[in-house]
């Protein structure tokens, strides 16, 4: 993929070899932990190696940057990159999906799980999805989640305060 590209639902392959990821994930990866994935395969193929039954969830999937999609972000007309910095929460690329639809589905799958405070698991996601968890987990307010950072490859670790803080 080409530097400047947006992408994000395009269901692209992992730009690095899964099994070249997988030995320093495998050694932090407790082999009981259920591994929930984003259907999209550059999820799909990592989740594959480091689990034997990963299961897929369409509600970890990227934001769908609907006609941005696939185009350098150079190309995407000025008009709608500044909609998108003026209410970027709440504004779709066109036939693409809002950051708020992104969070509804995401917090959909951790209510679904328990969360906070529901059993343990393993996600293999996107930075955006990573975004939405975080800030779900750590209660943080939406000018704070929105501009946390995680970085292609990175494994972080998200704990739930518990009942007491």
């Amino acid at each position: 993929m080409a530097p400047g590209t947006c992408y994000g639902a395009s269901d692209l392959d992992l730009a690095d070899r899964a099994v070249d990821c997988e030995l320093p994930l495998r050694r932090l990866l407790p082999a009981h932990l259920p591994l929930f994935s984003s259907p999209l395969r550059r999820c799909r193929q990592l989740a594959e190696v480091l689990h034997e039954a990963p299961s897929y969830d369409p509600r970890l999937g990227e934001m769908d940057f609907g006609q941005w999609e696939l185009r350098s972000w150079a190309e995407v007309p000025r008009t709608e990159l500044d909609a998108w910095a003026a209410a970027p929460l709440s504004y779709a690329p066109p036939g693409g999906e809002s950051v708020s639809a992104l969070r509804g589905r995401v917090t959909a799958f951790l209510v679904e799980r328990g969360w906070p405070g529901g059993a343990d698991f393993a996600a293999v996601t996107h930075a955006g999805v990573m975004k939405i968890l975080a800030g779900h987990l750590l209660g943080l307010a939406e000018e704070s989640w929105f501009k946390l950072n995680f970085e292609y490859g990175e494994l972080t670790l998200l704990e739930a305060p518990d009942a007491r803080g």
